[in-house]
């Protein structure tokens, strides 16, 4: 098992199977050494988590969220790359958040992915980030998170 696994069991995370893409995209597009990891919904096997933050679902829950949809990343990732020893740093995360207009907490909700990145990664994952709201999200997802992260060069 790689450094990067093991450090996520240490944690006591599994990763799941990388889901699929559910409307026509790919999950990962590589240019030199950046990938871009396309947004994802926040599964919990086949349960997504969905609904407004701060009315049908509490801070707390969607922070979980956050922390699910970072490890489908990695999923994705992990299947994209082979090994997630080649992540050398997390650039950027993207988060979305669907909420009314009056709330106010996204990067609350959005530490539970940020979060998890520097358990895993240390240094390595402190990013940039982006948290903002949203009146509505694809399968009326509860949050949806895309990452940027920087791989080692390939192999010639």
């Amino acid at each position: 098992m790689n450094r990067i696994e093991s450090r996520l069991e240490e944690l006591g995370y599994a990763l799941p199977v990388a889901p699929a893409p559910v409307a026509s995209y790919v999950n990962c597009v590589r240019t030199g050494n950046q990938v871009f990891v396309s947004g994802g919904l926040p599964l919990d096997g086949d349960r997504l988590i969905t609904g407004k933050v701060g009315e049908d679902v509490d801070v707390e829950e969607a922070r979980r969220a956050a922390k699910l949809i970072i490890l489908n990343r990695l999923a994705v990732l992990r299947e994209f790359l082979g090994d997630l020893d080649q992540i050398t740093r997390i650039v950027a995360v993207g988060g979305f958040v669907s909420c009314g207009p009056d709330f106010t907490e996204h990067p609350a909700v959005i530490n539970g992915a940020s979060d998890l990145l520097v358990e895993v990664f240390g240094e390595a994952g402190r990013h940039s980030r982006t948290a903002v709201g949203a009146p509505s999200l694809p399968l009326g997802a509860a949050v949806e998170i895309n990452l940027i992260v920087e791989v080692a060069p390939p192999v010639a």
